[in-house]
């Protein structure tokens, strides 16, 4: 099959059928994933509903190389992490796929990105080389063509004036940010937008202590002056992201699907509304695994919408979208 027909989703039923294409293909070409779905004893041609694909642990990431062709790497993703901690590697070797699931996935959710203007307070990952979200949110930048986006490092203060312009002037604003650096933007500075969307990527980074989201939501509205905060759920080892438009409730584009897995039985499913560990299903992670077991804790929705919860004990934490409980 074509990668791109994904884009074409509209349904359902066809979300199913490609994504039993994709585990063929993957099963196939994806050698580590093939190794993992034969130590489970699963037979291929059994396999034909997405409760019965395997989903490969994240953790696989940071030990093997997972991709499901002989292509020379375009770029190569890494994850943040602290001194000493084994991070992810995400080798991709069509740039192109994920450029056209981000900019796809924010057009379905917040309409034509021309009407922006792109903020974005990103500093621990600006830092480093590697990082997914930094190439999504300057792509972003660059497609908004308004010379006000960009990117924030420590410079506060000339943030603090660019946002309180821009929103006075009714310019449609998107402030995209680190949990810890939002934080210290409102203790700096507080705010009453009227035209601003705040969005945050999640993670502490070490900087501040983990909170529950309600708590830290309920401080960044005050802060920033807005009556709900935006969210993005996204991470290292997929190539599309989720977008929450308050309250924490994910919603996914046609591409992307997830599952509820039994805490206690990684192989089953619980119900909607019950708590399990969150299975990721991401046709635009086509070259490499689609099917991912993530280490965050969450409970699904009605239709495709979830919450994330924080995380498993004894998992490392990582940068994007944890809240730890």
């Amino acid at each position: 099959m074509d990668p791109y027909d994904i884009f074409s989703i509209a349904n359902a039923k066809q979300f199913e059928k490609m994504a039993l294409k994709v585990f063929r293909h993957q099963y196939e070409n994806t050698i580590v994933y093939r190794e993992f779905c034969d130590l489970l004893g699963v037979d291929k041609t059994a396999v034909k509903s997405l409760e019965a694909i395997p989903f490969l642990p994240i953790q696989f990431f940071k030990s093997r190389t997972i991709v499901s062709n002989s292509q020379p790497p375009e770029i190569t993703f890494t994850s943040s992490g602290t001194t000493g901690m084994q991070t992810s590697k995400h080798v991709v070797t069509d740039i192109q796929l994920y450029i056209q699931s981000f900019r796809s996935a924010f057009a379905t959710f917040y309409g034509n990105i021309e009407d922006y203007t792109i903020l974005a307070l990103l500093p621990s990952y600006l830092e480093r080389e590697g990082s997914s979200l930094i190439y999504m949110v300057a792509d972003l930048i660059e497609g908004s063509q308004n010379e006000n986006s960009g990117f924030y490092l420590h410079n506060y203060d000339e943030l603090i004036q660019k946002l309180k312009a821009l929103d006075a002037s009714g310019q449609n604003t998107l402030l995209i940010g680190v949990t810890y650096a939002l934080l210290d933007l409102i203790e700096k500075e507080t705010f009453q937008l009227k035209n601003t969307i705040i969005m945050e990527t999640g993670g502490m980074k070490g900087r501040r202590k983990e909170m529950i989201r309600e708590e830290l939501h309920q401080l960044l509205r005050a802060g920033f002056g807005v009556p709900t905060i935006h969210s993005e759920y996204g991470m290292t080892e997929l190539l599309s992201q989720a977008y929450s438009f308050g309250e924490g409730i994910f919603e996914c584009p046609p591409w992307m699907h997830v599952l509820m897995r039994d805490p206690e039985d990684p192989l089953r499913y619980v119900a909607d509304g019950k708590n399990g560990g969150i299975n990721v299903i991401d046709l635009a992670n086509y070259n490499a695994c689609s099917f991912i077991a993530t280490q965050d804790l969450g409970k699904k929705h009605s239709s495709n919408a979830f919450e994330v919860l924080g995380r498993f004990d004894h998992s490392d934490i990582r940068g994007c979208n944890l809240m730890v409980i």
